[in-house]
């Protein structure tokens, strides 16, 4: 009953917009649609083939996760640990490769027996093939494709936006910085070369880590997207706006910072007050929505003025926010 009251309110929102001819976004404009991992409820997460579905699919934006080889080359993969999302457990070649992970760097994964990308060349990555990694989603696509670059993915983003006739960015986000940095493969440099010359569409550069974000405001054009989450239900973000709008563009929050169990929060309208964009995540057609199918929540939160969405199934977020912009 509560999450339907919180809908309700956001909803009451909907209505009063539905007069105006703009959007309730900051700039006025439609949300963008994110990728989240390219079209990854269809195919196989951070592949060429996702990325390429997704902006088939209207995909404003794609999202690619980077991590470093041991080569030091940005690829595309959400996890240092390769066994979730490839098919490297079935290598046995790489079997020697399997290790715990005892870095208090990368706290999330202290003690968990894998195989790490920092472990593999580009060229060994190049060998393993991805595969779909959550339960429930089809596994026909399974071992089929390679695991891109960085490099490779913004090619792929250029050359769809040529084909497509339209304006295809890109939203990468530094995983791990810290733990990196501690081997000696620090983000800045390679991904701002990375980035040099792209014009294709936006860029965002993202983090939960604020100091690599810090670090690059005033070196790069691209907006700069904090990512936050709730430590507990109703405890706000983990880092408050007021800091973050010191360094960032926009502000990346978990769904539940923007509707929790008590309602519709603050949170949108106290970030557009201080003049951060909200891309909240993730909006999945097959997990639980709030307790709702997954067009009414993507509804709820666009009518509420979000200024973009991730979602692992970028057509039904770029036909709810068609719909919604019809004058029908």
């Amino acid at each position: 009953m509560r999450w339907m009251m919180a809908a309700l309110a956001l909803a009451g929102c909907a209505e009063m917009q539905k007069a105006s001819p703009q959007w309730a976004t900051l700039s006025g404009g439609p949300p963008i649609i994110i990728a989240h991992r390219g079209a990854s409820g269809y195919l196989p997460e951070h592949t060429l083939e996702a990325y390429a579905l997704a902006i088939d699919q209207g995909a404003d934006v794609i999202e690619p996760d980077l991590v470093f080889t041991k080569d030091g080359v940005l690829i595309v993969r959400h996890d240092r640990y390769l066994s979730g999302s490839t098919d490297v457990a079935d290598r046995a070649e790489f079997a020697d490769r399997k290790r715990s992970n005892n870095d208090p760097q990368d706290a999330e994964n202290v003690g968990r027996v894998d195989w790490w990308v920092e472990d593999f060349t580009l060229a060994e990555i190049k060998t393993l093939r991805a595969r779909q990694p959550f339960p429930g989603r089809l596994k026909e696509h399974d071992d089929r494709f390679e695991i891109p670059t960085f490099s490779e993915t913004l090619a792929l983003a250029a050359a769809k936006a040529v084909q497509a006739g339209r304006p295809v960015g890109v939203y990468p986000e530094t995983k791990h910085p810290t733990f990196f940095a501690s081997i000696g493969d620090d983000f800045e440099a390679p991904l701002l070369a990375a980035l040099e010359g792209f014009e294709a569409g936006p860029v965002f550069i993202q983090s939960f880590e604020p100091e690599i974000l810090k670090r690059l405001k005033g070196k790069t054009t691209a907006m700069l997207v904090q990512l936050v989450y709730q430590y507990e239900p109703g405890a706000g973000p983990n880092i408050p706006l007021d800091q973050i709008a010191a360094y960032a563009d926009a502000v990346g929050p978990s769904k539940n910072l923007i509707l929790d169990d008590g309602g519709a929060t603050e949170f949108l309208a106290a970030a557009h007050r201080l003049g951060l964009s909200v891309h909240p995540w993730t909006f999945r057609d097959d997990l639980p929505n709030l307790g709702m199918a997954a067009r009414e929540e993507l509804a709820i939160f666009i009518n509420a003025g979000v200024d973009g969405v991730f979602t692992d199934f970028p057509d039904t977020a770029v036909a709810v926010r068609d719909a919604l912009g019809s004058p029908n």
